[in-house]
């Protein structure tokens, strides 16, 4: 017979992980990643919101809005 495993989460501890510089590094490295394979007109931010460390990739020139529009570069570049 097996014992039934009752596992109890630092709460806090899960909260300052998440909202860590060490993630912030991560999260960031991540989106620019994704922004260089989406190529030209593609920008990256991070931050610090109330529950978690957050990042961003959006087209920020005309050309890179259109070519998301035609072609979900965004949603392709994730996968």
């Amino acid at each position: 017979m097996s014992k039934i495993v009752k596992i109890k989460l630092n709460r806090a501890g899960v909260r300052s992980l998440l909202k860590s510089g060490e993630m912030q590094e991560l999260l960031t490295a991540r989106a620019q990643e994704i922004a260089d394979r989406c190529g030209a007109g593609y920008e990256t931010d991070s931050y610090v919101g109330q529950n978690r460390v957050n990042a961003r990739v959006w087209p920020e020139t005309a050309k890179a809005r259109r070519d998301n529009h035609r072609n979900n570069t965004l949603e392709k570049a994730l996968g």
